[in-house]
């Protein structure tokens, strides 16, 4: 069971919200916009709030969803291959040639499910740290590399906590364009729309 936990929560990261609503409700392809990104945030500085929106929601739902499911098909364990799969289908979807987003919102799913006080407290990292900055990026960094502590503070377990270090390392990874655009100072802020 703990296989075909790992292949439904892959194929449920592997779902392109950002890229679905953009091309069948708007008409546009979100990877030929912007960074190409097709997560929330290119999506919403090249469509508007709306859009972007409705791909935050599903992203976050699928990384929910895959870890429900597989906490059914496994008990605990299926929950946490489950959570490992589904930011990797995200990242590499097999529906866009294994390309894909940079797995915060799925991530942030993933943590509703794990523990709702560790996805409540990076949450609030998160949007102090854009606020403050005003770069989505750096609050995105700033808040993956934050989940493995904010774990162990709230006493999970080493399995969880291993998790949360794997999707902190992977929000880093996947954020290298935006680390090098803050360090050169060409980062889009909030309110542009060109890079995401």
């Amino acid at each position: 069971m703990i296989i075909l936990a790992s292949l439904i929560a892959y194929l449920l990261g592997s779902i392109p919200f950002g890229y679905l609503t953009s091309k069948f409700l708007w008409g546009v392809d979100i990877t030929k916009r912007g960074s190409g990104n097709i997560g929330a945030t290119n999506v919403y500085r090249n469509l508007g709030p709306y859009p972007g929106a409705i791909t935050a929601l599903g992203d976050v739902g699928k990384g929910m969803l895959a870890v429900y499911l597989g906490f059914l098909l496994a008990g605990e364990r299926g929950a946490l291959t489950a959570s490992f799969f589904v930011v990797i289908g995200h990242a590499y979807s097999i529906f866009l040639k294994f390309r894909g987003g940079k797995i915060v919102a799925t991530t942030f799913g993933v943590l509703i499910m794990t523990s709702i006080k560790v996805a409540l407290v990076v949450f609030i990292i998160w949007l102090v740290i854009m606020l403050l900055s005003r770069y989505v990026s750096l609050g995105s960094i700033v808040c993956g590399l934050s989940i493995p502590l904010v774990m162990l503070l709230f006493g999970l377990k080493v399995p969880q906590i291993y998790l949360g270090a794997f999707l902190g390392l992977m929000i880093f990874y996947r954020h290298q364009d935006n680390i090098k655009r803050l360090m050169a100072g060409t980062e889009n802020k909030i309110g542009t729309r060109k890079k995401g």
